[in-house]
């Protein structure tokens, strides 16, 4: 049957059970509070005194009794520079521990490694935001029989809180720890920034090993993971390359195509009418988008415009704004530079927020509701400007949701930015292969061939026309691009449904079928 967007998503999905079809970006929320069980942290208590060193990995993994069927979950602040997913899986796999579901907050081509256990049966059941490199080609060829789930970073956080993912371990990797797992991410020889994807899996998960390369003496300050939560530790050698975090997309682009795109957004901003003193700002992964930042800081010093809050993914370039005096605070869920971090160790006004704080949809008020603005990137975009950002042209997957659904549906200002086409391929089609953010939530595309602005937003289109903006329909610039680069090829699927896309609130948005060989 098809969900409200006209998506076709069955009702029932072998290895998953009934779907929860999407009936919109807030209608499930205006029900009140959740519909499903809130599950309780898990009891832990432990003796005075009792250490919790661990001279290997593998001897903490091993105290944790893992079995068959387990929930193991990971964090992704280390992006491509991670050093510990891999190496944990192929302990358990050691151990001759089969049917995991792996609960990663995100997957990167880093983590290639471990498509030999999707193929043997360690891994058979997949959670995550994204899913990059062979891992997603791999699922979008039929490599698992159960369906992975991709949710936003809000929805993770929903999907734990409520009893969905429920986690039987959760290996936290910490740039410092100190002897009873008090650990961070801001300081230490692999230091990375925010540990705010994690904060959730510590509270939940039923046993939590806290791995790090520098311990330090007793209470390592500031805390993001609290000893509390912390059954294990372990000092290893390496957790990773934190060089390698801005790698991909979360690179400012010199591209001067992706450049003039985000000079035209920062137009956008500065006649859309939110551009005033106290207003709120994010960009979000993208070179385009993260470059937008550039643009605004110039009209916010031309202008003398202070802001109020930058949230997100931070890079550098955000935290000279800070420092600048541009905005009032920085709210950092993640950090998409290692350089960020000494500014989260030093300056009291550069915040650490967990996702939950940052776009779980319920709770009593998450960050991403505030956001005046936000400037987002897209794979492709339909005509009623229904986003994707998990899979490619041809079909498989190699994106990741993160929070593009979670900022797009509380921002007053949601623009996205991309080329009208890459490669000869359109971007703005008549239909995408898969819908991640629901046009509802999106107000403005951006391309270097003009803007589009969403006909449910009229005094915005008002504002930016006024300005001697180039406004166009959506419709007139994909059939602009479809006689430049002529008719693309359909991607051919099968039946089998491979991926299924959950909407941040938990109902389900969209499916991926497996792309024909």
């Amino acid at each position: 049957m098809k969900n409200i967007i006209g998506r076709e998503v069955p009702e029932y999905i072998e290895g998953i059970g009934k779907t929860d079809m999407f009936i919109g970006a807030w209608e499930k929320l205006k029900k009140g509070w959740m519909d499903e069980p809130t599950i309780p942290p898990p009891n832990k208590a432990k003796t005075p005194h009792l250490s919790k060193i661990c001279e290997t990995l593998e001897e903490a993994i091993k105290k944790t009794s893992p079995k068959d069927g387990m929930t193991v979950s990971f964090h992704h602040h280390l992006r491509n520079g991670d050093n510990i997913l891999v190496r944990s899986i192929e302990i358990l796999a050691n151990m001759g521990i089969k049917n995991i579901t792996l609960a990663s907050s995100s997957l990167n081509e880093v983590h290639n490694p471990i498509l030999k256990y999707l193929k043997d049966g360690t891994i058979t059941k997949i959670w995550s935001s994204g899913i990059r490199g062979d891992i997603g080609k791999a699922v979008s060829e039929g490599v698992l029989d159960i369906p992975v789930i991709i949710h936003s970073h809000g929805g993770r956080v929903r999907a734990i809180h409520t009893g969905k993912i429920n986690l039987d371990l959760a290996i936290v990797a910490a740039s410092a720890a100190d002897e009873e797992g008090n650990a961070t991410g801001s300081h230490g020889k692999s230091a990375f920034g925010s540990l705010g994807y994690a904060s959730i899996d510590m509270r939940y998960a039923k046993q939590v090993i806290v791995i790090t390369d520098t311990m330090v003496e007793y209470p390592c300050i500031p805390i993001s993971i609290t000893q509390n939560f912390v059954d294990y530790v372990v000092k290893v050698d390496s957790i990773g390359d934190a060089s390698k975090i801005a790698t991909g997309s979360t690179r400012i682009t010199k591209s001067p195509m992706d450049l003039r795109i985000a000079k035209i957004a920062a137009d956008v901003i500065e006649h859309s009418g939110l551009f005033v003193p106290g207003f709120s700002f994010q960009v979000g992964a993208g070179g385009a988008s993260l470059a937008v930042a550039k643009f605004i800081r110039e009209k916010m010093i031309k202008s003398k415009i202070k802001g109020s809050f930058i949230l997100g993914g931070v890079t550098s370039y955000v935290v000279d704004m800070l420092n600048e005096g541009l905005f009032n605070a920085i709210f950092d869920v993640q950090s998409f530079d290692a350089a960020v971090s000494s500014s989260l160790m030093e300056n009291s006004n550069h915040i650490e927020i967990p996702a939950a704080l940052y776009a779980n949809p319920y709770n009593c008020g998450c960050m991403t509701n505030k956001l005046d603005i936000v400037v987002l990137g897209a794979l492709e975009i339909d005509l009623d400007f229904n986003v994707n950002v998990i899979t490619g042209s041809d079909g498989t997957i190699r994106g990741a949701s993160g929070g593009h659904s979670d900022t797009a549906s509380g921002a007053n200002l949601t623009i996205v930015v991309c080329p009208s086409f890459r490669g000869r391929l359109p971007i703005v089609k008549k239909y995408i292969h898969t819908v991640v953010t629901p046009g509802e939530t999106v107000d403005v595309l951006v391309t270097e061939r003009g803007i589009c602005v969403n006909p449910i937003k009229p005094e915005l289109e008002e504002n930016l026309k006024k300005a001697g903006l180039n406004v166009r329909k959506i419709q007139d610039l994909q059939e602009e691009v479809e006689a430049i680069v002529g008719k693309v090829k359909e991607v051919e699927y099968t039946d089998k449904i491979v991926g299924i896309v959950e909407y941040r609130d938990g109902t389900i948005i969209d499916v991926i079928r497996q792309v024909k060989k």
